[in-house]
């Protein structure tokens, strides 16, 4: 500080916090301090004041509870209009609620499942892919099986249509010779093993009947056009019968006469099979014969095999 007279005794004798100490009434020993004079400056602007004598506007009543605690000290729970306190969780340790084991226990059982989850997926790919190896070698297959053979490659069944219940004379592969239950039955015909002695595959037969018709059609094919002469093996019920036979869909100059032979009552089927024949002019490849019940009448036969031969 400057050298001034801020007040009576020296500054080794002023003691700055001497008003604290000062009785309420302001008794004291100490003089206040000199009132300024005038004509002189003022050289200090320190006011010493008493603690909380300062006042910065009116004071408010304070309520008389003087024994409560300051706001910004209390608990919100204490405050007027404040939430109410939440009771603490059951079953807490450490100061933690026991409402975080059951979050816990769901992270644990999640990440458990998405585990299990991609330990499958792994296992079904290793499965699907159980095929061949990198090596060219072939792994056993994901069901079980054993392991394949190559040897068992040549045993694979062929390709080719099973043959069932196919003639000894099949036309399709250029035989001039067919049992007449195999051919396309036509007008009503149709086919029986009653008959003994027939020479077809089985003992069947053709039945014909005096239905118009009624009878049976045969494609083949020969090696040449020319003349040929069609056979059939025969049995008529004790009376003579005669078939119409159309070539390529043109009816033929002769029919296929068919006789009895002995002495047979009519109506009665003798086992005897007898043979007839007549001559038809074919084309080189395939060829349409049919034999059929023309009139209406006098066509009950038997027909056991057909086949042709070369010459008129």
């Amino acid at each position: 500080m400057t050298a001034g007279n801020n007040g009576t005794g020296t500054p080794e004798s002023e003691d700055p916090f001497a008003h604290l100490y000062r009785s309420e009434g302001g008794g004291s020993n100490e003089s206040a301090p000199t009132a300024p004079q005038p004509g002189v400056p003022r050289t200090s602007y320190n006011q010493v004041r008493t603690v909380g004598s300062r006042q910065y506007g009116p004071r408010q009543p304070q309520p008389p509870h003087a024994s409560q605690p300051a706001p910004h000290y209390a608990a919100p729970e204490t405050l007027p209009g404040g939430a109410p306190r939440q009771p603490a969780s059951p079953g807490g340790h450490g100061g933690h609620g026991g409402g975080s084991r059951p979050k816990r226990t769901g992270l644990l059982v999640a990440a458990i499942a998405v585990v299990a989850v991609v330990a499958g997926g792994i296992t079904a790919a290793m499965l699907t892919n159980g095929g061949t190896s990198d090596d060219g070698g072939s792994s056993q297959a994901a069901t079980g099986g054993e392991q394949k053979d190559p040897k068992d490659e040549d045993k694979k069944p062929s390709k080719e249509p099973e043959k069932k219940n196919q003639p000894s004379n099949p036309s399709a592969a250029g035989s001039l010779k067919r049992d007449a239950s195999t051919l396309k039955l036509v007008g009503g015909a149709s086919t029986d093993t009653v008959v003994k002695g027939a020479k077809s595959e089985g003992g069947a037969y053709a039945v014909v009947s005096n239905q118009s018709g009624s009878g049976v059609e045969w494609e083949v094919e020969v090696p040449s056009t020319g003349s040929y002469r069609l056979y059939v093996n025969y049995g008529v019920p004790g009376q003579d019968a005669n078939l119409a036979v159309d070539v390529n869909g043109k009816t033929n100059s002769l029919p296929m006469r068919m006789k009895i032979y002995g002495d047979i009552k009519p109506g009665d089927w003798p086992p005897n099979w007898q043979n007839s024949w007549t001559r038809v002019d074919l084309n080189q490849g395939k060829n349409t014969l049919k034999l059929y019940c023309g009139s209406g009448s006098g066509c009950e036969s038997h027909l056991d095999q057909l086949w042709l031969t070369n010459g008129g």
